[in-house]
């Protein structure tokens, strides 16, 4: 598709969402000025605000793939999922809480997540990625959440004009923070096909808001890590040893409100508690 931006223009508009991040003050989304943007020009400016964030001392821990579902890229409007980085300063502890305040239209979302012990790179393989590969680079697998987030308008107050996919994926693909649990699961277990049918309650204030499968996420968790790790040596990045991968929601986003209390029960792997304040 290539690039229709310039590079200042990229630079404008990741510095805008840099600004809205900081300020909990929403930005335009990127297609209400540039209409006609490609998904090549939306990465770049996620590309470009990521690397504002690392020249300003954050650190890259991982990455997320979004919009795993069938209904959801069909709702967006896509053919694949998405993907962003996961930053140092994400990472929230279990039973820690965030400030409703901070955000600007958070929510929650359910999960595993993949920890690499080893690099996840398809052409070092010389052949197609399989899930059997990501199993082999993965140290083992944890119950996430991962909260999302909005730095420009979902709807916008002036026409309630909603904001599309090149809008998404240039503000990281809506990634904002990342829960992890304390219960590993094995790469064995996984591998045995577990981690399909592992699930969780999503309980908000005491009232169950989802429920789903890890089957939910292309039928195996483990293949959106293929996805990602193709998609991400496309255009240079590699998936390394020590990093933290999303593997994708199985579950609708939930509302964060002030006041909330979430508890998501992963069963035999634990549970994961956040709160709003």
């Amino acid at each position: 598709m290539g690039l229709t931006l310039s590079t200042e223009q990229i630079a404008l508009l990741a510095a805008e969402h840099e600004q809205a991040r900081t300020t909990a003050v929403p930005c335009d989304p990127v297609t209400r000025r540039f209409p006609d943007i490609t998904l090549d020009d939306a990465y770049a400016i996620q590309a470009e605000w990521v690397g504002l964030q690392v020249a300003n001392g954050a650190v890259i821990k991982g990455h997320k793939i979004g919009l795993t579902s069938r209904a959801m890229q069909m709702a967006m409007n896509i053919d694949e999922p998405d993907f962003g980085a996961l930053l140092d300063h994400m990472f929230i502890p279990n039973g820690g809480s965030i400030a409703a305040a901070d955000h600007l239209d958070p929510k929650l979302e359910v999960e595993f997540a993949f920890v690499l012990h080893d690099d996840l790179v398809p052409h070092a393989l010389g052949r197609d990625l399989t899930t059997d590969d990501v199993y082999a680079a993965t140290s083992h697998v944890v119950p996430a959440l991962e909260l999302i987030d909005a730095r420009s308008y979902r709807v916008h107050p002036d026409d309630g004009r909603t904001r599309t996919v090149r809008d998404t994926i240039s503000d990281n693909a809506a990634n904002s923070g990342i829960i992890v649990g304390d219960e590993h699961i094995s790469v064995g277990e996984a591998r045995n096909g577990d981690l399909r049918w592992a699930g969780a309650i999503a309980y908000r204030n005491g009232v169950v808001e989802e429920t789903g499968l890890g089957a939910g996420v292309l039928d195996d968790p483990a293949m959106g890590i293929v996805w990602l790790a193709n998609r991400l040596q496309g255009i240079g990045i590699p998936l390394t040893a020590g990093e933290t991968i999303l593997a994708g929601s199985f579950t609708r986003p939930i509302d964060c409100r002030a006041g909330d209390h979430f508890r998501v029960d992963f069963g035999y792997l634990g549970t994961l508690t956040l709160d709003i304040t």
